[in-house]
C-alpha cells in the first residue's frame, strides 16, 4: 500500500527524499484516481529501496495542490532533489508510469 504524505510531511518525505518520489495527486472523490490507485501500489512495491511513493488527497492538502498547480487529478509527479522533473495528468498505464521515473 502506498503511504501518505500531507502538508505537515511534505518537506521530510518528498523534498528532502534522497531517493527519487513519485507523488500521486488525487481526490477520495475520483474515480480515475481510483483506477490508478492499484498500479501505483504496484510500483511502490516493484521499486521498493530505489524509488519512494506517496499518494497526497488534494483536499485535505489543499496548499501542496496550489503549489503544484494540480488542476486536475490523478496528476502524478517524479520529484528528484526537491524539484519536479516530470509529471502526467489523468489515469495512465503502468508503463507510462514507470517511463516518468528515472
Amino acid at each position: 500500500m502506498t503511504q501518505m504524505v500531507t502538508s505537515a510531511d511534505f518537506q521530510e518525505k518528498v523534498l528532502d527524499n534522497p531517493l527519487p518520489v513519485l507523488v500521486d495527486f488525487s481526490a477520495s472523490w475520483c474515480g480515475p484516481c481510483r483506477r490508478v490507485a492499484p498500479i501505483v501500489d504496484e510500483i511502490a512495491q516493484e521499486h521498493e529501496g530505489s524509488v519512494a511513493v506517496f499518494k497526497l488527497d488534494i483536499d485535505e492538502s489543499r496548499d501542496i495542490a496550489e503549489r503544484y498547480r494540480v488542476m486536475s487529478v490523478p496528476t502524478l509527479m517524479v520529484f528528484q532533489d526537491g524539484q519536479v522533473v516530470n509529471t502526467a495528468i489523468g489515469a495512465r498505464p503502468k508503463s507510462a508510469i514507470e517511463a516518468l521515473l528515472p
